[in-house]
């Protein structure tokens, strides 16, 4: 009686890009495309079997990325480099892998994370673009972004962001901030921000509050002040996904 030969598991990590725009976010959901499903999908057609993808951070509906990190265990006799391509061949238009390496047991996309970065996009044009404006929340011209500066540098350090965004169920909401950088390269401009880890929405509850303060709307001292209250319901509503972009996750071994 013949035995089936199993093939051995081997655990991979890759990175990821893909544009949003039509998709409800990075965790699978019971309906819509998400990235881990359209992941989870393609694995099954290589593999037929399982497989459970794990990604740095849980990108909310219409966020972009750049720099999404995912891991997950498949059973692959052939090399790396053949696994990445049989994906990208599969993948949707508006998912593809940047790279893909075998990992350490010990590594996890999200929990081995030491540093995350974002981008935000704005559009600092007249009017209205079609094209343009997929990736960017329009503006328009006019707005004050030494103030932005000025008021950004106050999210700078070891905070409670409690009135910035939500945590994952039992954590606290304290996080470091490493970095806030806006660069105005004309029409656009772009904020960039690090931290170790982020709330959810924190990000763009930051941007919002920061474009308050670039509209004349708020003073830079309130930023402090929304930071100290650590309370949600003084916050304004997130700026819109589209102009959000996940740029870099990085690890202690690279």
């Amino acid at each position: 009686m013949s035995q089936e030969v199993l093939t051995p598991e081997r655990y991979y990590r890759a990175v990821v890009e893909y544009d949003g725009a039509e998709l409800l976010g990075f965790q699978i959901q019971s309906q819509g495309r998400t990235v881990q499903g359209e992941i989870e999908n393609v694995l099954w057609q290589l593999v037929q079997r399982p497989v459970r993808v794990s990604g740095a951070g849980r990108t909310d509906a219409g966020v972009h990325a750049s720099g999404q990190v995912v891991a997950f265990r498949a059973p692959w006799q052939h090399a790396a480099s053949d696994l990445f391509r049989a994906i990208n061949a599969l993948l949707p238009e508006d998912i593809a892998f940047r790279s893909l390496d075998l990992a350490s047991d010990d590594f996890h996309p999200r929990f081995s994370a030491v540093k995350r970065c974002y981008r935000y996009q704005f559009g600092l044009w007249p009017g209205h673009s079609p094209l343009r404006s997929r990736y960017a929340w329009e503006l328009g011209p006019g707005l004050d972004i030494e103030a932005m500066r000025r008021a950004a540098a106050h999210v700078v350090g070891v905070h409670d962001f409690a009135t910035f965004g939500q945590p994952p169920q039992g954590e606290i909401t304290i996080r470091e901030v490493f970095s806030v950088a806006l660069t105005y390269e004309p029409p656009w401009l772009y904020l960039d921000i690090c931290a170790n880890a982020f709330l959810r929405r924190m990000v763009r509850t930051i941007v919002a509050a920061l474009v308050q303060v670039g509209q004349g709307r708020r003073s830079i001292e309130d930023i402090p002040a929304l930071i100290q209250a650590r309370d949600r319901s003084l916050s304004p509503p997130p700026a819109p996904a589209k102009g959000l972009i996940l740029t870099h996750v990085f690890y202690e071994d690279r």
